[in-house]
């Protein structure tokens, strides 16, 4: 007992040292030591402070140094850094572009009434408007085997409402039917200024910043050109069109509003992390997740979520030891309900292959796999399965029962007799109706999809045979409640995770029903209580390590 409460007190002593050390490099993201003594020669001032005229102009390149030409699609001419508009403007595509190529957008800031390429106090970005990914292979009707978004698409054209200049619909080009990745149109360009007048120290200069920042000398002073961002981060996958060779022309959204020089440097921070993800393997849905925590909330929502994000994975940590330890340690299924262990190591695994397919986020996805590989090692335990292996082939032994355990099976098969009776026709009724009614890109797809909405509407009710057997034995001294209660915490989290990280419905909706679950396993608690100074009935401490007899109350 003291080597595991010392290994879980050096687990939380590490989580409480990370947590600490992630809010004091925060701090020193959004906080820029300002130079003290503006008259100093170590202050960089910034070129916005005299007012300039200034003005926008956006080109269109094959090559983002613009070497074989480029080509205008928006100015603004009386630009001021501290507006905020929207503009849609329609960028014709070159040849290379539609046949799989590449446009950039070149993004100048530079003097009022001078073209970008004569005025020596221009910035500058380059901007990627295309990017690389599989198509989204359509979606059919099993009973028909008609492709639904051709069909529409085809009745449109007839209808003469069809627009071919603006193709790349999914399934229109020669690439939507290849497993290769496609070139896909950015629609949204957003751009930021820094439009603090913030003075820099040349000590003290962040290393974050340095990469835009651009200065000249005027005088005896350093002074810096204005901070402009491209903001990557608000390129979504929802926004992605597919290119293919009828798309001679697209809409492109420019959007442009001041930001903050904390603010700054906390999405230059986010977007390396993104990019090192998509580096180390993560593909465009996963870095796509990511993006949707930083984009679609606010920054004191973020810390919100950096906690939860960390509580969540210490509570998954503890769940899994403490799960681990108590089945290692069981030796007998008196109490417990093995249907629902049987049940549990099934919908975990169906739940599994549903976010894989579905191509949810690594961080939901890693968890449920591990969850997945222990549901199937207690399945073993539960029915006391020995595996032997003669001539290459595996020969399975199952364990025999006591009678308390018979007794609690019977109490099981029991409680499965009464849910056979609902259960059974509300998840064949689902399945038949999902294959008349919706579409799905396999069969496969279909399958998992019609078992996974089985597993979480109906789940719930395959968790009703442990608490009618701890009705019947009028006992919960069997049941793991360490494990529980972290795993309770966790879907407490949950709760809150699924609605800032993008999940299935179906998903959400599971969060919530363990939780009503869970309060029925505390009321039961409540109602017959555990005398923890004492072996219980099934000759087991309350620290569950075994003892050489069992006593009653």
């Amino acid at each position: 007992m003291f080597l595991k409460t010392s290994f879980t007190t050096l687990i939380v002593g590490v989580f409480v040292v990370y947590v600490l050390h992630t809010c004091w490099v925060m701090y020193g993201i959004v906080y820029t030591k300002p130079c003290d003594h503006p008259k100093g020669d170590n202050c960089i001032t910034p070129f916005l402070a005299g007012n300039p005229k200034l003005q926008l102009s956006i080109y269109t390149a094959l090559r983002p140094n613009a070497e074989g030409g480029h080509t205008l699609i928006h100015k603004e001419d009386e630009f001021d850094v501290d507006s905020k508009f929207e503009r849609i403007v329609n960028v014709s595509l070159p040849k290379k572009t539609r046949n799989n190529g590449t446009l950039y957008a070149l993004i100048f800031v530079h003097q009022a009434g001078v073209t970008p390429w004569q005025d020596p106090r221009q910035v500058h970005l380059v901007a990627q408007l295309t990017t690389y990914m599989v198509p989204k292979p359509p979606e059919i009707s099993l009973i028909s085997g008609e492709d639904q978004t051709k069909k529409e698409e085809a009745q449109k054209k007839k209808q003469g409402d069809g627009n071919p200049t603006a193709g790349g619909g999914a399934g229109d080009g020669p690439t939507s039917s290849s497993v290769h990745p496609a070139s896909h149109w950015r629609s949204r360009l957003t751009l930021n200024i820094v439009s603090d007048h913030f003075m820099f120290d040349r000590e003290y200069l962040p290393s974050d910043v340095h990469r835009y920042l651009r200065v000249f000398q005027n005088g005896k002073k350093m002074v810096y050109l204005p901070l402009l961002f491209v903001d990557e981060l608000s390129n979504r996958v929802k926004d992605l069109v597919e290119i293919n060779s009828t798309s001679i022309e697209l809409p492109l959204t420019i959007s442009y509003d001041s930001i903050s020089l904390g603010r700054l440097r906390f999405w230059i921070h986010m977007q390396d992390a993104v990019f090192s993800l998509q580096q180390f393997g993560f593909t465009e849905k996963d870095a796509d997740e990511i993006k949707g925590i930083f984009v679609d909330t606010n920054l004191y929502f973020l810390a919100l979520t950096f906690f939860v994000a960390a509580f969540h994975l210490l509570f998954d940590f503890l769940a899994f030891k403490n799960d681990i330890s108590f089945w290692k340690q069981k030796k007998s299924m008196v109490g417990m309900s093995s249907k629902a262990v049987l049940w549990r190591c099934f919908s975990t695994i169906v739940i599994f292959l549903y976010l894989f397919d579905e191509q949810t986020s690594l961080l939901v996805l890693i968890p449920a796999g591990i969850g997945s590989i222990i549901e199937v090692w207690k399945v073993k335990k539960a029915f006391k399965i020995q595996v032997f292996w003669k001539g290459g082939k595996p020969t399975f032994l199952f364990g025999q029962l006591d009678e308390s355990e018979r007794r609690t099976e019977e109490y099981d098969t029991l409680a499965m007799k009464y849910l056979s009776f609902l259960l059974y026709p509300l998840c064949i009724g689902g399945a038949v109706y999902a294959l008349i009614f919706l579409r799905y890109k396999s069969w496969y797809s279909w399958l998992i999809n019609s078992l996974v909405n089985g597993v979480y509407a109906f789940g719930f009710l395959f968790m009703l045979p442990q608490l009618f057997v701890n009705y019947k034995l009028k006992s919960v001294a069997h049941l793991p409640w360490k494990a529980f209660m972290y795993k309770a915490f966790n879907t407490f989290i949950d709760d809150v995770f699924a609605f800032i990280i993008t999940m299935p419905t179906s998903h959400r909706l599971a969060c919530f029903r363990d939780d009503v679950v869970f309060l029925i396993y505390l009321y039961q608690r409540w109602l017959y209580p555990v005398d923890k100074t004492r072996v219980n009935e099934y000759g087991v401490s309350y620290d569950e390590e075994p003892k050489g007899k069992s006593h009653k109350d």
